[in-house]
């Protein structure tokens, strides 16, 4: 693909864009946390000024996750050395801001008249970014370098989990959340790096009990528990059947579709770690964890936009390309040394999800004619209910939050 591709053609359709207008956000949570931390994200949107935008909100947000993030791996980039404590709280810190921004921007579109499509889709990109980096932090935080295998499969878990949830609402059209989902993982997460920052982040190779089983098995298989619940319930659902024609996702197309691009990320990433001949996971784990983090993204990306859109998904694309020429240089022998091609492919994939997120924007800022991150007028608050309603969220007929955090963003 031409560096200027995205310039002289459009990704999305004519077609797409008025499905996109036509779209409505459908959730159904369960969460335990969510319905606790409603007073907290009620008091904290109220203190936000009327003219801060929804999505700067969001990106304020992710940017601190990303930095503080970014710290600890500059002390322990394999997740082997043990990072100062503060970096650790650092993270805890960070992760804790962006979850709140983050559950406060839907809050802040519908309390300033502000909400749209380009809210969902701005706020799930920002989610399957933040996923890597927090997945990674809390292995580095957890020393799993000691153990590739784990860090590996602790990241790899959460990039998939969080591409399934997304699998699952192109099948049923409403995104559905149990009760134990993203914020009751994303508050295990910041426990995790609060025992590091007091006790040390050596507390977790800490044998205890008679078979001397060390403490970071804890999560890990706490990780394996839910994943299990959590992908159970996913496939449950896909194997019911969408609500299109004879069973089919919204788009009309297989349910089991969605499956080959995240098969072309995972398996790759699994072949390349265990027979790299330098070893690249285990001596370069963040690079590769975020290089395939990157990829992960940009397909999680275009899955939202396929649902949003009501269109078939694309099974190959260009982020793809640093996978596989990693994958061709084992397969010849490794002409090329293999870290050259692991940055490649993180710098590749990065510029690729950033332009391929900044053209989608720009396209449905043009056609639903907003700015993304500016509120081009003064914002009214509604003045058919009083300001505690303005900006609470329903409850649905079951008792389950129906508008929640970063899974039911309009704006």
């Amino acid at each position: 693909m031409p560096l200027l591709a995205y310039k002289e053609q459009r990704i999305l359709s004519p077609q797409q864009l008025r499905k996109l207008s036509e779209h409505k956000y459908s959730c159904f949570s369960a969460s335990l946390l969510d319905p606790l931390l409603q007073p907290w994200w009620n008091w904290l949107v109220a203190q936000t000024p009327l003219w801060l935008a929804p999505n700067l909100i969001t990106i304020v947000g992710l940017i601190l996750n990303i930095v503080t993030t970014l710290i600890l791996i500059c002390y322990s980039p394999n997740g082997v050395e043990p990072p100062p404590r503060w970096t650790c709280f650092l993270c805890a810190l960070g992760l804790f801001v962006y979850q709140s921004l983050d559950s406060i921007d839907g809050k802040q579109a519908r309390r300033t008249n502000t909400s749209s499509p380009l809210g969902e889709l701005f706020d799930h990109g920002c989610d399957s970014i933040s996923t890597i980096f927090v997945a990674l932090s809390a292995c580095i935080s957890c020393q799993l370098g000691h153990y590739p295998n784990w860090l590996f499969f602790q990241c790899f878990c959460a990039i998939a989990l969080f591409y399934c949830a997304h699998w699952q609402t192109y099948v049923s059209g409403t995104m559905r959340f149990g009760r134990i989902d993203v914020t009751e993982a994303q508050f295990s997460i910041i426990a995790i790096h609060l025992v590091s920052a007091i006790l040390g982040p050596e507390i977790w190779l800490t044998k205890v009990g008679f078979g001397k089983i060390e403490l970071w098995y804890g999560p890990a298989i706490t990780t394996i528990v839910c994943g299990v619940i959590s992908l159970t319930y996913v496939f449950s659902i896909v194997v019911a059947g969408g609500v299109g024609k004879n069973g089919s996702t919204v788009a009309g197309t297989s349910v089991l579709s969605p499956s080959i691009p995240l098969t072309l990320v995972v398996l790759p990433a699994l072949m390349i770690a265990q027979k790299s001949p330098d070893n690249i996971f285990t001596e370069h784990a963040s690079v590769f964890i975020l290089a395939f983090g990157m990829v992960a993204a940009k397909i999680t990306n275009k899955l939202v936009i396929a649902h949003m859109t009501k269109a078939e998904m694309e099974y190959l694309d260009w982020s793809l390309l640093g996978p596989a020429l990693l994958f061709l240089n084992q397969y010849f022998n490794c002409i090329v040394p293999e870290i050259w091609l692991l940055w490649f492919t993180l710098a590749w994939g990065t510029q690729d999800l950033l332009r391929y997120c900044a053209q989608v924007c720009l396209e449905i800022c043009q056609h639903l004619r907003i700015d993304l991150f500016r509120i081009p007028y003064s914002a009214k608050v509604s003045s058919t209910s009083s300001v505690g309603s303005q900006i609470n969220f329903g409850v649905d007929k079951n008792g389950s939050t129906s508008h929640r955090k970063s899974k039911n963003k309009l704006h």
